[in-house]
């Protein structure tokens, strides 16, 4: 297999798209903080779970819910005092 050279030229391509793939996933992010209610696939995917996960949140009371027509609505700020509420720190010993 033969060795490929790589110029600084091929690395500051590199860089300039890495960054801009940082900064796409932290406008994303941004509109995702900014926005005031988040519909169930928001949600899920903000938090990384499951269509059935998020109904156990809904129905245990966890997470607050509204419904217009068929669809559901999440409170960002009650996501964030979920998350908050729920915040696991681990106590380590020297």
């Amino acid at each position: 297999m033969p060795a490929q050279v790589l110029t600084t030229d091929d690395l500051y391509q590199f860089k300039l798209e890495l960054l801009e793939e940082i900064r796409t996933l932290f406008d994303q992010s941004k509109q995702a903080q900014n926005k005031k209610w988040l519909k169930s696939a928001e949600v899920r995917s903000l938090l990384k779970i499951s269509p059935g996960t998020l109904q156990t949140l809904r129905l245990n009371g966890t997470l607050p819910h509204t419904k217009i027509g068929g669809t559901l609505y999440y409170s960002a700020v009650d996501i964030d005092k979920v998350l908050s509420q729920n915040l696991y720190v681990q106590k380590t010993f020297l």
